[in-house]
């Protein structure tokens, strides 16, 4: 078998069913986008061991698949199996992971004892002692609450929301509204009669900086930011 493909395995009433596959295009089509089963496939066959290049008989694929369609047949392993990622693939694929569910800690937890969140290099460095392990198939989200779960043993973490109450002159309103909506949920947004903005944002602890920043930038200094409970 070529390097250049990897294999998308599937078992059936205890049948074992495979297919050849470009990494790349595979990939592409289990994460859900718009790609041909003839651009995924490799080799049109279907095999039980395709290291060995052992075909499936006609017969099993219609006890298993009620057809003998190649096409599908590799849609169905391709829907239900299970992708061999390259070594590359998986790199990347926990690598991005990763940095997604640092973001989210970052974004909603901070240290007791400073009130600021912990920087992300300390976290990425607690996730290696704790032996955190990533799946690259799981989404980010799931698999954040276990990953902090195994950080409290070596980082303190407390998940805290703060208020401010926000009034933007009517210049840089309009600008500024996107920006807010895109750290918190805004509270009691009200518009004046010039078009100046007065609301309430949510957010959590660790986005307190990135947001003055933003607004800051946003409203060149203008806009008004004070913490409320």
């Amino acid at each position: 078998m070529s390097s250049k493909f990897t294999t998308v395995r599937l078992s059936v009433a205890g049948e074992h069913f495979e297919i050849l596959v470009n990494p790349e295009t595979a990939l592409n089509y289990q994460l859900g986008r718009n790609v041909e089963i003839a651009q995924v496939l490799a080799v049109d066959e279907i095999y039980s061991d395709a290291g060995r290049a052992l075909r499936v008989s006609t017969e099993k694929l219609l006890k298993a698949f009620k057809t003998t369609d190649v096409m599908k047949v590799a849609e169905a392993i391709l829907k239900g199996g299970e992708l061999q990622l390259t070594t590359d693939q998986r790199r990347k694929m926990v690598e991005d992971k990763k940095k997604q569910i640092i973001s989210t800690i970052v974004r909603n937890f901070v240290d007791p004892r400073t009130g600021m969140p912990h920087p992300a290099l300390r976290i990425e460095q607690a996730m290696q002692e704790a032996r955190v392990q990533i799946d690259p198939f799981r989404a980010a989200a799931e698999q954040t609450k276990k990953v902090i779960d195994a950080l409290r043993t070596i980082l303190p973490l407390k998940s805290e929301k703060i208020r401010f109450k926000i009034v933007v002159p009517p210049q840089f309103a309009p600008q500024s509204i996107g920006a807010l909506k895109s750290f918190g949920e805004l509270q009691n947004e009200q518009w004046g009669a010039d078009g100046s903005l007065t609301t309430i944002i949510e957010i959590p602890a660790g986005v307190r900086t990135a947001l003055l920043e933003r607004l800051g930038s946003a409203t060149k200094g203008a806009a008004q930011a004070i913490e409320v409970k």
